[in-house]
């Protein structure tokens, strides 16, 4: 069940902003977590980058930076129009992550930044296979979402964070094995990367 909270960070950008630069203080700051889904790729200026729930454009702001090929994809207007303002150099499309109206073996680089979680399981399986249908072979999706904390001292800040801004679904995710799921679409994955005490996973899959 969503809470007030969650629906007024959707509603104010400051609130939204405001949180998510709280929560990144686990892995060093805003900065740093905008980066650790990037880190170890080879990306170069013409190097085509889907951003899969672009949101307000938080992480297609560092995409940019790397590449001059980005497109954002979210199914909020609003975001979009947000997006549009605060990265005006990539391009935008409104559309679901589980019906992209791309076309096949197009992008080299699929990235979404803490937007797994929002989904439900049935949804998840197809915006992956959707991420595999328009990746070009050889291509990567690289992700950053919740993980469940291994570190038990992080429990408490995880389950205070998902009951006041997330839903079940952010709940479910913490039981899913995104690698296993990753590879029965076909992708090769390596163990995911972890951070803030476990509570933060790092998954980059190969087409």
């Amino acid at each position: 069940m969503a809470t007030i909270l969650r629906d007024w960070s959707y509603r104010y950008q400051w609130l939204y902003d405001g949180i998510s630069r709280l929560a990144a203080l686990a892995v060093g700051g805003e900065g740093r977590f905008r980066q650790i889904a990037l880190q170890g790729l080879t990306i170069h200026s013409d190097t085509q980058i889907l951003d899969v729930c672009c949101g307000s454009g938080q992480a297609t702001q560092v995409l940019v930076k790397y590449s001059q090929n980005v497109t954002g994809l979210d199914a909020s207007p609003l975001s979009l129009r947000r997006a549009q303002q605060n990265v005006p150099s990539a391009t935008y499309v409104e559309a679901f992550a589980e019906d992209m109206p791309m076309a096949d073996n197009l992008f080299d680089v699929v990235h979404t930044s803490a937007a797994l979680h929002e989904m439900q399981p049935a949804q998840l399986r197809k915006i992956i296979n959707e991420v595999y249908r328009v990746l070009k072979p050889g291509g990567v999706f690289t992700l950053v979402d919740f993980h469940a904390p291994t570190n038990p001292i992080f429990w408490p800040g995880v389950s205070l964070f998902l009951l006041l801004f997330e839903t079940e679904t952010a709940w479910e995710l913490l039981k899913t094995d995104l690698p296993g799921l990753l590879r029965e679409i076909g992708f090769e994955v390596d163990e995911p990367t972890l951070y803030a005490g476990g509570s933060l996973q790092v998954i980059q899959a190969r087409k």
